[in-house]
């Protein structure tokens, strides 16, 4: 299975995990209610977040999870761009560029790096209604913290 297949698998699985997480948390959510979205390397960001959705959404590179955050319904610079431009605080690109092991491989400005990122890195996009508990899209993005151990925390 090729690796970026895996970081698809691990996806699902994890998902599959977190539905009897959350029926056990007394927020049941069903499969069918979580919109899974691949974005292979190269990958264009997305230009929004779809109507009546609030989403997880995680960067994968070279078998690490680099990141993994949420947004809600109206965060869309956060969804769209801030992580590949590095113009907020706790961003993907602000995590590589302050990295001293990943200057080794990635020694870009900003600019650069922005365009590293969507050459370079898997994203998913993981969606729910933003009607659903706020509680559970935290839930669920604690829960991919715990098991993804994602490189950049928070």
């Amino acid at each position: 299975m090729s690796d970026k297949l895996n970081y698809q698998v691990e996806i699902k699985n994890a998902i599959n995990d977190f539905i009897t997480v959350a029926n056990l948390a007394g927020d049941a959510i069903s499969l069918d209610e979580i919109t899974i979205e691949f974005l292979n390397a190269p990958h264009k960001p997305p230009s929004k977040i779809p109507v009546g959705k609030m989403a997880i959404y995680a960067f994968w590179w070279k078998g690490t999870w680099l990141k993994v955050g949420k947004v809600g319904a109206k965060s869309h610079a956060r969804y769209i761009s801030q992580h590949y431009t590095g113009s907020a605080q706790s961003t993907l690109a602000g995590s590589i560029i302050k990295d001293p092991k990943m200057k080794v491989i990635t020694n870009f400005t900003l600019k650069e790096l922005s365009a590293w990122i969507k050459e370079s890195t898997c994203r998913v996009n993981i969606l729910m209604p933003s009607t659903r508990n706020k509680g559970l899209l935290s839930l669920l993005e604690s829960f991919l913290h715990v098991r993804l151990q994602p490189r950049y925390e928070g």
